[in-house]
């Protein structure tokens, strides 16, 4: 699979990668994607890789409504 696209979202805290799994399965769990193996802990940002503008449309839409 090649992941052409990407999506960098701000996060802060730690367990990044974990916290960002959990939402999905939660609220994308059709999505697919790719996520670094870890970041850092100062890190204040997370980029995720996906497959099509589609997927990420998806995501982008899907973190829209969960902020409400």
């Amino acid at each position: 699979m090649v992941f052409q696209y990407s999506v960098t979202l701000p996060v802060s805290g730690p367990n990044k990668v974990r916290r960002f799994r959990e939402w999905a399965e939660a609220h994308v769990p059709a999505l697919s994607y790719s996520l670094p193996a870890e970041t850092l802990l100062k890190s204040e940002t997370v980029t995720i890789r996906l497959l099509s503008r589609e997927d990420r449309q998806l995501l982008l839409e899907a973190i829209a409504a969960s902020r409400i």
